[in-house]
């Protein structure tokens, strides 16, 4: 208890010295000094304060300060619960710190010196007499020697510190100063150095001429009626649907092309570019319906990697959604910002099909993706590309575009030309297509029908394969030109049921995740090869899902898909997973998307067309009225075997074709058989082997006699 006393005692006498000796006014009645007004008084603690610090101050000096570090110094130990070590050499101790404080303030400031409109003695009184008695016995160096030396070592004896440890201490803090100075003299000579470039960059803006602005195409005049395709009138009556059935393109006043708005924003992109410290100029400007591209030159000697990872800083910058930077532009010596308009036009089916780009095309599958950046139509041959991957995030208009796709096709196609085959996991994007006559099976939505329905493709491209071989056909294009001609050559045993036109066979499948949850490795396989060996048979893919990971699309898949189509995605690791590079991740959604043509390197930015669901219903309603689907009879033979085979417990082996080709061409149906030469268990060869049976391939079991091999069904 007795230091806590102690310590509270030495606490006050240091907020009292403190606030007596800060609060500190010359105007005060002082010892000296007793003419200022009586009970008037400015220092905090009234007349003992000013009486206190008027004495400290004139005995002492700025010495006096020594006294609230003391008392603290006091206060700390108190508390504690230590003790001085000598209590007579520690006061010789403080004693000489105060004095020799003072004498050193009184030799180096031996003139009085300003104090809140006084004056007074540095070192006081003490510090005076000190100062000028060792001065004459020393001179003035020998006196500071002498009162450093003291000082010095009072305060080691004090604070119990080494020599070592405070010069190693005033060292340390004497480089940490030099170094914060330095970095304070770089920031300045940066912020000077950038504020010039700044300078310059602005003169050399004002300076610079008028940039090229690239006019959007022109748009046709409204036809007042359509004008017929040759083919639009079959043998069969079959007619294709007109472009009445697509809503008209809402009438909207044209956006102008101001050419002064344009310059001015590639100034400010110039501008803003210099901020970065990349100097340019915009050369060319290319508006577009949703976009706008500025074509950036950059100045000699500036990195392109430099500019390619500004597009979050410029769009922050420029107050847009996002911004994409093609870096370089291929072809050319510039590098490309397309930058987000203002107001965004809308892109409608009926604008691109009912341009002459798809009306005179002679491509055999045409899909009308919508327009690029310039504002003219993109349209894509299928059997090009020959398979399509698409992917994006949900709600950035995949679905859509997949519905322009198919509508494309049954706008340009008849049913005898294109066949095709939807399956829907969701259940609800492809089903308004239901009994279309362009169907050959009804949609499917169910993951286990639609890995028939892959097995079954791949089947019928083997199919197509051997007839394309046994007549000496390289694809189905010849062949099909061969059969339209009459030339197409007799085979022994022709029945003439196979010389028939083979027809395109486009199989969509909306979301490949939910396929690759259910049985990843068959529908991978399956589509594998489908995307290797389908493009001669006629039968192309258009794949698309919202999950563009590789667990997905596996690089298998992916390596037999040169032509992609990317939306946009949340990440820069699924745009590199859909594209191998990015880019997909700054598009902004509703139809917005990149084209990878197959076997080009350079990406197209493509504004998908919007096509109604009332659009869609009036165009099946109208090819509904005209034509019942005819169903492929082998689908549906091959479906209703295996659901045979597995309300029977037979599951389908994915060796069965091979063991099937081993048993006709063996003439032998054996299960030990089977076992060697597939090198499978007893149990497995026995199923395919029931199979078999079951499917009439072989014959029932007769005891010891072997089975009869009766050849596989022509279906």
């Amino acid at each position: 208890m007795r230091h806590e006393i102690h310590g509270i005692v030495a606490i006050l006498l240091s907020i009292f010295i403190g606030g007596s000796l800060l609060s500190f006014h010359p105007s005060d009645p002082l010892i000296w000094n007793v003419s200022g007004p009586l009970g008037h008084f400015q220092n905090l603690f009234g007349t003992i304060g000013a009486h206190l610090s008027g004495a400290l101050f004139l005995t002492l000096g700025f010495s006096s300060f020594w006294l609230i570090l003391i008392c603290i110094g006091w206060a700390v130990i108190s508390f504690r619960g230590e003790e001085f070590d000598s209590v007579l050499a520690s006061s010789v101790c403080l004693a000489s710190l105060i004095l020799t404080t003072a004498g050193l303030l009184g030799l180096r400031l031996g003139k009085p010196i300003a104090l809140r409109g006084g004056e007074m003695l540095a070192g006081g009184l003490v510090g005076l007499y000190i100062s000028h008695f060792l001065k004459q016995l020393l001179n003035s160096f020998g006196t500071y020697l002498l009162l450093g030396a003291i000082f010095l070592i009072s305060l080691m004896y004090i604070t119990h510190l080494s020599l070592k440890w405070i010069f190693s201490t005033i060292w340390g803090w004497a480089l940490l100063g030099t170094k914060w100075l330095t970095l304070l003299a770089d920031k300045r000579k940066a912020k000077r150095e950038r504020a010039r470039k700044t300078k310059e960059a602005k003169k050399k803006i004002r300076s610079k001429p008028k940039v090229r602005v690239v006019p959007l195409p022109p748009q046709p005049k409204k036809e007042p009626e359509q004008v017929p395709f040759p083919f639009m009138k079959k043998g069969n009556g079959f007619s294709l649907p007109p472009f009445d059935l697509l809503d008209d393109t809402p009438e909207e006043p044209e956006a102008e092309i101001h050419q002064e708005s344009l310059e001015m924003n590639a100034r400010l992109l110039e501008k803003k570019l210099a901020d970065f410290g990349v100097e340019g100029e915009v050369s060319e400007i290319m508006p577009g319906p949703v976009i706008t591209m500025y074509e950036f030159k950059p100045a000699p000697g500036i990195k392109i990697s430099k500019v390619a990872g500004l597009s979050d800083d410029l769009a922050l910058a420029l107050r847009a959604p996002s911004i994409r930077i093609v870096a370089p532009i291929p072809g050319k010596a510039a590098i490309g910002i397309e930058i987000p308009n203002n107001k965004r036009q809308m892109v409608y089916l009926k604008e691109v099909l009912s341009r002459p780009e798809f009306k005179n095309t002679r491509y055999r599958l045409p899909i009308g993706l919508g327009k690029d950046i310039t504002g003219s139509p993109v349209i894509a041959d299928l059997t090009k590309m020959p398979h399509l991957l698409v992917a994006g995030a949900t709600g950035s208009g995949k679905s859509v575009s997949i519905n322009a796709m198919i509508n494309s096709l049954l706008f340009k196609v008849d049913p005898d030309t294109v066949k095709f085959l939807m399956i829907d996991p969701k259940r609800i994007e492809l089903s308004v297509y239901h009994d279309i006559p362009h169907l050959m099976y009804p949609v499917v939505t169910s993951a286990k029908e639609a890995t028939k329905i892959l097995r079954w493709a791949v089947e019928e491209m083997e199919r197509r394969y051997m007839v394309l071989s046994d007549r000496g056909f390289r694809n189905i294009e010849t062949y099909n030109k061969a059969v339209i001609k009459g030339k197409l050559p007799k085979l022994e045993n022709d029945t003439g049921q196979q010389n028939r036109l083979l027809p395109y066979i486009v199989l969509v499948i909306d979301e490949l995740a939910d396929l690759m949850m259910a049985s990843s490795r068959d529908v991978e396989e399956a589509i594998t090869r489908l995307a290797q060996m389908a493009r001669a048979a006629g039968i192309h893919l258009i794949i698309a899902t919202q999950r563009p990971s590789v667990d997905v699309i596996t690089g298998i898949i992916k390596a037999n898909f040169p032509a992609r189509i990317s939306f946009q995605v949340t990440s820069k690791v699924d745009s590199r997973t859909i594209l191998d590079t990015i880019g997909a991740e700054n598009l902004l959604g509703q139809g917005d998307m990149l084209f990878l043509p197959p076997g080009v390197a350079r990406i197209m930015r493509i504004h998908g067309a919007f096509v109604s669901e009332d659009e869609i219903n009036r165009i099946t309603d109208f090819l509904r009225s005209q034509k019942k689907p005819d169903y492929e009879a082998s689908i549906m033979s091959k479906m209703e075997a295996e659901e045979e085979a597995e309300e029977l417990g037979i599951e389908r082996d994915e060796k069965y074709d091979e063991a099937v080709e081993i048993v006709l061409n063996t003439g032998q149906a054996s299960i030990s058989m089977l076992q060697r030469k597939l090198r499978v268990g007893y149990n497995r060869a026995a199923r395919m082997i029931e199979l078999m049976e079951r499917e009439g391939i072989v014959g029932p079991s007769d005891g010891v006699r072997p089975r009869e091999v009766y050849g596989r069904k022509d279906i």
